[in-house]
């Protein structure tokens, strides 16, 4: 198999939603930049690709399990450091957005129209992330014009 930066990138954008909704908003934000979302339904689903890419960037849908998601954001400074994660609410949970902050949530929205801002921070946050370490192979087949 060859070797590709995206089967394992040190940082991803990735968003963890039931409807896909956010993620579809982001993908049109960020058709330009040439940013890939990757999509996860559940809390494990969205662990599983933080253990693999554990400096992402994270959006999270807040749904109906409120304790699953305090207890990820609380527990993601000593698991994902490198991480962050951010929460994306329905107008009716507005109310939960202290709380979402005040348990790690680096941003919290609550309307599609603020997509720009959740675009805005994942794109800084991953120009940060350093590339992950390849070897000399790996630099030069990413390097060739077909990758």
């Amino acid at each position: 198999m060859t070797p590709t930066y995206e089967s394992s990138p040190a940082a991803k954008l990735i968003v963890c939603e039931r409807t896909g909704r956010w993620a579809v908003a982001l993908r049109r934000e960020l058709a330009e930049s040439g940013v890939r979302v990757w999509e996860t339904r559940t809390l494990a689903d969205c662990r599983d690709e933080l253990v693999e890419s554990p400096a992402s960037f994270t959006v999270i849908e807040l749904g109906a399990n409120v304790g699953a998601l305090l207890r990820l954001l609380a527990r993601q400074p000593r698991q994902f450091p490198a991480a962050r994660l951010a929460v994306a609410a329905n107008r009716s949970q507005a109310d939960h957005e202290w709380l979402m902050r005040e348990a790690g949530a680096v941003h919290f929205v609550c309307s599609l129209r603020q997509v720009a801002v959740l675009a805005r921070l994942a794109c800084r946050h991953l120009a940060e992330v350093p590339p992950p370490q390849q070897s000399l192979a790996e630099r030069i087949w990413m390097s060739l014009p077909w990758g």
